[in-house]
């Protein structure tokens, strides 16, 4: 019986990742759920699922929650709840969080020894060589996005000195193929309606930027060891190929399947072996057509973005992130422009000097200073405007 806590429970990766579980409960059992501030459907989870141990971020939905469940279960609270959960043992920790904050509960899981299934990518991102210093084993830390679980997949069929290029594919989200000026005027509601995935607002907007793929580059590069040049981006609207490696004798390994999650959440659970149950399968006698396009980084210019703060390495990730998260926060209130993320963006990397080797102290501080910069820029623009 594999032990797994789930953090980020009440999201849609921690959702489906439960999901996944209770098709195979002679296999899997959950001993740990964690959540920001939704005590309503973390009680329910928690219920159904028999677990002793939960956290919560929010301490007003902690106390609801210790309301709701009484006695029976330990409910941790506060912003270091998730981290202390984390910590805990367990066979798998799936870290499902959104944003930064997932970052210290990573850390706390591989310190543990427990092998983390890491579906919150900003835990890359900002901490980097942190995160892969703490790796104690080769299968400790496995990728649950589709595109990294992609790789990783494609890379088993060669050896790494066979490697020629990584590919990964981006659906080009709601707005392939405009214009950037066609892009100037674009709301929420346009920004929301993603072609293909289903996710939380944070992420499908960064779906729209493509800013998911300029955090994704950075993570297969740290991922994988492959440097910056021979990693790709290539748009592929239909979302079948998730991803693919070019090997030096010109062959390409691809991996395809339907665009659902529960594929590479149920193949991280129990990497590298595969069960013998498909969530979901491609029909193979239905006629189909698989296109793949160049990117338009003058229309997108957030993944040549993210590219340059990878190549600079140190805290300049971990700054393209918080300002990034920043900007999407202003889009979603109705405060910036959808172009004015980017440029956000841009102007906080512009002014950020960046530390090589950071420690943790430093790249927590480095995220506040750019989440503050991006803020009184996102102010000032729009006091410009109004004036």
């Amino acid at each position: 019986m594999t032990t797994v806590t789930v953090l980020g429970s009440t999201g849609s990766v921690g959702t489906q990742t439960l999901a996944v579980a209770a098709e195979h409960p002679d296999r899997f059992t959950i001993t740990g759920l964690a959540a920001g501030s939704n005590a309503e459907l973390l009680c329910a989870q928690a219920r159904r699922l028999g677990v002793r141990r939960v956290a919560l971020a929010d301490r007003e939905a902690a106390r609801r929650a210790r309301d709701v469940l009484g006695g029976d279960v330990e409910v941790l609270d506060g912003p270091e709840a998730a981290t202390e959960l984390a910590a805990e043992t367990a066979d798998v920790v799936l870290n499902g969080m959104v944003g930064s904050r997932g970052l210290q509960p990573t850390l706390a899981a591989l310190a543990a020894g427990n092998r983390v299934a890491l579906a919150n990518k900003e835990s890359l991102i900002l901490g980097g060589r942190l995160v892969l210093d703490a790796v104690r084993r080769p299968d400790q830390l496995v990728p649950v996005d589709s595109e990294h679980s992609a790789l990783a997949q494609c890379l088993r069929a060669g050896a790494e000195r066979e490697v020629a290029r990584l590919v990964i594919t981006a659906s080009g989200g709601p707005f392939r193929g405009r214009s950037r000026e066609e892009l100037r005027d674009v709301t929420v509601a346009d920004a929301l309606e993603h072609p293909t995935w289903s996710m939380g607002a944070v992420i499908t907007i960064n779906s729209a930027t493509l800013a998911n793929k300029g955090l994704e580059v950075v993570e297969a590069q740290l991922l994988f060891g492959i440097d910056y040049d021979r990693i790709t981006v290539v748009v592929h609207p239909e979302s079948i190929v998730h991803g693919m490696v070019e090997f030096h004798d010109g062959a390409t390994v691809a991996k395809l399947s339907p665009p659902d999650m529960r594929l590479p959440i149920q193949l991280a659970l129990t990497w590298p072996e595969r069960l013998a149950y498909a969530p979901a399968r491609l029909d193979w006698g239905q006629a189909r057509a698989l296109q793949f396009e160049p990117l338009d980084a003058e229309t997108f210019p957030m993944v040549a973005l993210a590219v340059a703060a990878g190549r600079r390495g140190g805290t300049h990730p971990g700054a393209y992130n918080a300002a990034n998260e920043e900007a999407v926060t202003a889009f979603l209130a109705g405060r910036l422009g959808f172009l004015g993320i980017p440029a956000t963006v841009e102007a906080v990397l512009a002014e950020h000097d960046g530390t090589e080797a950071p420690d943790l102290a430093t790249v927590l501080e480095t995220e506040t200073w750019a989440r503050a910069r991006a803020a009184e820029l996102i102010r000032d623009a729009r006091a410009t405007a109004c004036s």
